[in-house]
């Protein structure tokens, strides 16, 4: 059932992962695989983060992506930050940026969650051509 959530949140993460990187991870295969693992995981999924957070306006698309990344790192839900990682390069956030906002959780949600979390920001880097040295 698709519901105006759904296809808010759909329709904003086509918005901002249609980029020269779209042929590098298919983000909509990806959503709809995890109907097989849970037939509400790709909702929540589409209508949490890019329906929720994405559409509100009075965060800029960085901290929007800063937020989803996060939130989705506390909560362990590590095979949707690939997605979401993907994303805030496909708005400018840096690899800094986004490894900063890692680290501030540290405390919060402990040094495992975001080691693999760091883990998983390597792969994205390395699947867009981009060296884990790279800045900007």
């Amino acid at each position: 059932m698709t519901t105006d959530r759904y296809q808010r949140g759909l329709d904003r993460m086509m918005e901002l992962v249609s980029t020269e990187h779209t042929n590098t991870f298919d983000h909509v295969k990806l959503v709809e695989s995890y109907k097989s693992l849970d037939e509400d995981l790709s909702d929540y999924i589409v209508s949490f983060a890019f329906g929720d957070i994405y559409s509100r306006t009075s965060l800029t698309q960085q901290e929007q992506t800063m937020v989803t990344i996060s939130t989705l790192v506390a909560l362990g839900t590590e095979p949707q930050l690939k997605l979401h990682m993907n994303v805030g390069f496909n708005v400018g956030l840096t690899k800094e940026k986004i490894v900063g906002a890692l680290i501030q959780c540290i405390p919060y949600i402990g040094f495992p969650r975001v080691l693999n979390a760091l883990t998983l920001l390597k792969e994205v880097m390395a699947e867009r051509g981009l060296s884990p040295e790279a800045t900007d």
